[in-house]
C-alpha cells in the first residue's frame, strides 16, 4: 500500500529535508527514513518528500509516502514509529493513498509562515523560530506590500541562485502580515514555491516595513524579473511551513481551509 505522513519536526539541528550522499550530513528525511526501515525491517524502504525545505527550516505539515507492505493498521504507525524518532520530529498522521498518489506532483497549494521578532531586545525563546528585527515596522505598510504579491506571475526575481527549474511563474493565492505584540507573522500560500523565494519575498515585505522599499516597487520587482532588485533572503529559522493541501476525488485527504 501507499502511506502519506503528515510530519512536524523542527529543522535547527538537520541540513535541511532531504537526504545527502554523505551519512555525516543529518537530515530529516534521512532520520525518518532510518526509523521506517526499523519499524518495517525493510533496509531498502524510501520515502518522497513534498517539500524540499532548507537547512534549520522547520515544518508543521510536511508530507511524505513510503510503499510498504504490512500488517500495522495505518492509523496506528505514528504511534509505532514515534520511539525510533528523535525528539524533534513526529509523524503526525498516517494515511492509505491511491498507488498513483503524487505527494510533489498531486500538491495544490502550500502554505508557510515568516515570524519576525521586532522588540527592542532579542527574545531567547524565539530565537530558533523567528528573525529578529530591531527597527520598527510599519505593519500597515508590510500588509499593502504582501497584497502585491498575490496572482500569476513569472518571480524570477525573487528566485535564488542555484535553481534548476524550467518555469519560475508561480500562483499566490493569498499573502498577509498579522502581529501578536512584537511578533510579526507574514502567512504566504501559492501552488508552489521557487528557491527561497518565501524567504526573499519575507526580506522583501521587511524592508517595506522598514521604509528601504515602498509597497508599490513590489509589482516593479516582480515584473523587472532581477534578483537584484528584491530585499535580502530572510534568515531560515523564522521560517515554517505549515500546510500541503491535495484535492483528492473520494479519498480521505483533507484541505484545512
Amino acid at each position: 500500500m501507499r502511506i502519506l505522513f503528515t510530519i512536524a519536526y523542527d529543522g535547527t539541528r538537520y541540513s535541511g529535508w532531504q537526504k545527502q550522499l554523505s551519512p555525516e550530513v543529518i537530515t530529516v528525511e534521512g532520520e525518518l527514513e532510518k526509523a521506517l526501515r526499523a519499524l518495517f525491517r525493510s533496509p531498502d524502504l524510501t520515502c518522497i518528500g513534498a517539500s524540499r525545505t532548507d537547512r534549520g527550516v522547520h515544518a508543521l505539515g510536511q508530507r511524505a509516502i513510503i510503499d510498504v507492505d504490512t500488517s500495522i493498521p495505518t492509523e496506528k504507525i505514528p504511534l509505532a514509529i514515534r520511539p525510533l524518532l528523535p525528539e524533534d520530529i513526529i509523524v503526525v498522521k498516517a494515511e492509505e493513498v491511491p498507488e498513483d498518489f503524487h505527494p510533489r506532483y498531486d500538491c495544490v497549494k502550500k502554505t508557510y509562515e515568516y515570524r519576525i521578532w521586532n522588540g527592542k531586545w532579542k527574545n531567547p525563546k524565539e530565537r530558533l523560530y523567528s528573525t529578529f528585527v530591531y527597527s520598527p515596522l510599519d505593519l500597515e505598510k508590510m500588509n499593502i506590500a504582501s497584497k502585491k504579491f498575490i496572482g500569476t506571475y513569472d518571480f524570477a526575481a525573487f528566485c535564488a541562485a542555484g535553481s534548476s527549474v524550467t518555469s519560475t511563474v508561480r500562483t499566490i493565492f493569498d499573502c498577509y502580515v498579522k502581529q501578536e505584540g512584537d511578533l510579526i507573522q507574514i502567512y504566504v500560500t501559492g501552488d508552489g514555491f521557487l528557491y527561497n523565494m518565501v524567504r526573499i519575498m519575507a526580506g522583501t515585505i521587511i524592508a517595506v516595513g522598514q521604509g528601504k522599499l515602498s509597497a508599490d516597487e513590489i509589482s516593479e520587482i516582480i515584473l523587472s524579473k532581477d534578483r537584484r532588485k528584491a530585499g535580502q533572503t530572510a534568515e531560515p529559522q523564522g521560517l515554517t511551513l505549515q500546510e500541503i493541501y491535495y484535492d483528492f476525488k473520494g479519498n480521505s485527504v483533507d484541505s484545512k481551509e
